[in-house]
């Protein structure tokens, strides 16, 4: 279905709007009369039956597709103007036509693509040039409240699936002439529209030119998703760990631009792409800037603290009951025994089973219906979880052991990061039944050396830790006031390495200045 190329880092390139076009092949020019031109056009879409064309005497032709078109701009704003001026040329037509997207064409590849995008073509018999006039059918769905990544303090508004929309949210936080969007097109069969913001003068254009290459130089059919489009471009894809962020919050897109990242957004996805990122920045959110940092701190030393239980629980208890009997206080001894004394499997075929069927109703919790999912995740839990230690299937520890570590995984704010954190989960358990705790640290060595060599848009994945950059541990694990974490991160490699003025507000010192 596709081909990808290998990732190189560029440093100082930038395309120009041939090589970034898709469509850029097709040089064949417009023809001058209306019937070969109607004719070009059917041939290009393959007379597909929601091609309209309209004839206006005596020489001009509307060619659009249907259902894609704001008919009722069409009729109330065009057509008037066009039936006033049949007999002019297209750079007079142009002129008279107010619609805020409207462009020149003389070349059937730049003419086709724009049809396609909601764009009426007007030609002009005995004219090389169409005007195109953008005037695509609105939007039915307003934007609505964030569903996967709710915040009490804060903005409640999330991206929905129009591309033209979710830039103007952007813009709508960040009023500044720096913030460059850049269109792309990427898809054979799709020809899907993307936009990758920045800001000029605070993101590494070393960034910038190396995401822009990656996304030129894919060779796919399609791209429907945000979620394709990060795997295609991220820098390992063999990879379970995610390098990019996805994410539907508009404030979440706006304080990562600001901090020196890429975004970029799909048409038709309502997930937005942010790079580079760093393996500790999955595991904040943007409410952590909104509350005072003492919190902050707390709850995200709480969220790791959750990540390492999820991870490491189950795999010690199996270990603990296979190979290594003696770290058991003794005092957990005759209680542990008494709930096993029924069980008939081994710890780690235990340990599994419950595991499995945790995973189980989460999935069917997920696929069913919003109410009948909670019913059906609470109830299902409940009932398996009792029928299971009264049949003797398992214990009563491993019931609170599986859940509490279930629960401690849906602290991630990142939904990708939840799903790594919930598989890894699975070979540790493996590796403790087979060898204790050696295979519990055999395993977690395993991954540390993977994350190690990870990167994100060329920036190391375990930054600020690895390469060491003290200055950037203020705002990681921990986040200090607000006055001490007035750089950008390094790892993004930023042009503008101040965010505001580090010195907290003095009145007596504002006092004096006013003097």
């Amino acid at each position: 279905m596709f081909k990808k190329k290998p990732k190189p880092i560029y440093i100082n390139k930038r395309l120009t709007d041939s090589e970034t076009s898709n469509t850029g092949d097709a040089v064949e020019a417009v023809p001058t009369v209306g019937e070969d031109f109607i004719r070009a056009m059917g041939d290009a879409v393959h007379h597909t039956s929601d091609l309209v064309v309209k004839r206006i005497p005596p020489n001009l032709s509307l060619i659009y597709i249907d259902n894609i078109v704001d008919t009722d701009t069409l009729n109330n704003h065009i057509l008037p103007k066009l039936l006033k001026q049949t007999s002019e040329s297209p750079d007079t037509i142009a002129s008279v036509v107010t619609v805020p997207q409207l462009k020149l064409a003389e070349k059937m590849g730049e003419v086709v693509p724009a049809m396609m995008e909601g764009s009426v073509l007007i030609h002009v018999d005995g004219y090389a040039k169409v005007v195109a006039a953008t005037i695509p059918l609105p939007e039915d769905r307003q934007p609505s409240s964030p569903e996967n990544e709710s915040q009490v303090i804060g903005a409640q508004v999330a991206f929905n699936e129009s591309l033209s929309r979710n830039v103007t949210l952007i813009r709508r936080f960040i009023k500044n002439p720096n913030l460059c969007s850049e269109k792309l097109n990427v898809g054979d069969q799709s020809n899907t529209s993307i936009a990758m913001l920045y800001i000029k003068g605070v993101a590494s254009e070393q960034n910038v030119n190396t995401l822009r290459q990656r996304i030129t130089d894919l060779q796919t059919d399609s791209v429907l998703d945000s979620s394709i489009l990060e795997q295609l471009i991220d820098d390992n894809s063999l990879s379970i760990f995610p390098q990019m962020l996805l994410t539907e919050r508009p404030d979440k897109v706006c304080g990562e631009l600001l901090n020196g990242k890429v975004t970029v957004l799909v048409d038709g996805s309502t997930l937005a792409i942010i790079c580079p990122l760093s393996f500790i920045e999955y595991f904040q959110s943007q409410e952590d800037l909104n509350i005072r940092w003492q919190m902050a701190t707390f709850l995200r030393l709480l969220r790791f603290t959750a990540v390492v239980v999820s991870v490491l629980l189950t795999p010690l208890y199996v270990a603990a009951l296979t190979f290594h009997y003696e770290v058991i206080p003794q005092s957990l001894l005759v209680p542990l025994s008494e709930s096993r004394a029924l069980v008939p499997f081994p710890p780690l075929l235990e340990a599994l089973l419950i595991e499995f069927i945790i995973e189980l109703l989460r999935e069917a919790g997920v696929r069913l219906p919003t109410k009948v999912g909670q019913t059906i995740g609470i109830v299902g839990g409940i009932v398996v979880g009792t029928a299971a230690v009264q049949a003797g299937i398992t214990s009563n520890i491993l019931i609170i052991i599986v859940a509490l570590g279930a629960l401690s995984s849906f602290t991630t704010p990142s939904y990708m990061m939840g799903n790594v954190i919930r598989i890894i989960r699975f070979p540790l358990i493996l590796l403790a039944g087979l060898w204790g705790f050696y295979g519990i640290m055999l395993g977690f060595c395993f991954i540390l050396v993977h994350l190690l060599r990870q990167s994100s848009l060329g920036s190391p994945y375990m930054a600020p830790f690895y390469p060491p950059r003290l200055i950037d541990w203020r705002d990681s694990l921990v986040r200090l006031p607000l006055p001490f974490t007035s750089n950008r991160p390094s790892n993004t490699r930023p042009e503008n390495v101040n965010k505001y003025d580090s010195e907290p507000v003095n009145p007596e010192k504002n006092e004096q200045k006013v003097k």
